[in-house]
């Protein structure tokens, strides 16, 4: 399927607000307009990719940023769950961590995470990650078709 001129809509699944406004805020200064919703952990993601509870009108998207250390359930859990379904394993999954474990980056990529970035402690550095990610995954890659 070829990649066609559309908008691309990402869920960020972070339970720390602050990280949320600041990825909003690194989004808003790299001037991406894209879709960006958020969820608080690993369940409320899978209920948002399934559309299930309070989630029923979202649409599904076309990349994820995960954080690992959630409540309820982590970012393990969920990429686990969200890779063994056919439905939503092509969705792109961004570990966003503030992990530099060894451990950490080896099992996200063993289930299936298809990129791994240490969060930044500043917003400099995010709006620079925010950047490359708009250029590597907004205008490089042919994404799938989301459902």
């Amino acid at each position: 399927m070829m990649h066609t001129s559309r908008t691309i809509r990402i869920v960020m699944a972070d339970d720390d607000r602050d990280d949320q406004l600041m990825m909003k805020r690194a989004f808003d200064k790299a001037g991406l307009s894209n879709p960006l919703e958020f969820v608080n952990d690993g369940e409320e993601l899978m209920y948002y990719l399934r559309k299930a509870g309070s989630f029923e009108s979202a649409e599904v998207p076309d990349l994820i940023l995960l954080d690992l250390n959630m409540p309820r359930k982590n970012g393990w859990e969920a990429l686990q769950e969200l890779k063994a379904d056919p439905e939503l394993r092509r969705i792109p999954v961004i570990i966003l961590t503030s992990s530099c474990s060894d451990y950490d980056l080896l099992r996200s990529y063993d289930l299936g995470a298809n990129s791994y970035i240490a969060k930044p402690m500043d917003i400099d550095g995010l709006v620079g990650i925010v950047k490359a990610l708009a250029l590597y995954w907004f205008k490089t890659v042919h994404l799938p078709e989301t459902l």
